[in-house]
């Protein structure tokens, strides 16, 4: 199994807005970095746990876990003029960009701020974190998931329980 964390606006979409959604579940869209793009396309794999990350906020942080809930397709977005992701290179039958859906998996009890994350040592080498970092998706270790579960008030079984 593998980890990620994404970031989102969470004035453009919020973990709430994930868990509101039916089936609690939502196309990732409009990514439009390569290297996070490859993440998806080579990397995720369905049962997959992220981190979901409220970014470009007054609090930023970790508000809650995702699951990767299907395999990699192409993003439509990237076919259609009117839409902001937009791209007049790609087409359906060479797409360029791509998606996977994300489910909610698990609420945190308590969200685990960008300040609560740079305090903790054992996440200083957190992809993240690093100075310049500006990917929307980043992979995440399994001791930093778990540590941050644990800083967002998930027992050990209940971290257990989302494998």
């Amino acid at each position: 199994m593998n980890f990620w964390l994404f970031k989102s606006e969470p004035d453009v979409f919020s973990f709430a807005d994930l868990k509101s959604r039916p089936h609690r579940r939502e196309p990732w869209s409009g990514v439009r970095n390569y290297q996070a793009r490859n993440f998806m396309r080579d990397s995720m794999l369905p049962g997959d746990l992220g981190l979901f990350y409220h970014s470009s906020c007054p609090q930023p942080g970790v508000a809650g876990i995702l699951r990767i809930a299907s395999e990699p397709k192409p993003d439509p977005s990237q076919f259609i003029p009117s839409d902001e992701y937009f791209d007049p290179k790609a087409s359906p039958d060479r797409p360029i960009w791509q998606l996977v859906d994300v489910a909610w998996a698990a609420d945190l009890p308590q969200f685990v701020s960008l300040e609560n994350l740079r305090a903790a040592p054992a996440l200083a080498d957190m992809q993240i974190l690093r100075r310049g970092n500006r990917l929307s998706i980043t992979p995440v270790t399994p001791d930093e998931f778990h540590h941050i579960c644990s800083l967002g008030g998930l027992s050990p079984k209940a971290i257990a329980a989302l494998s």
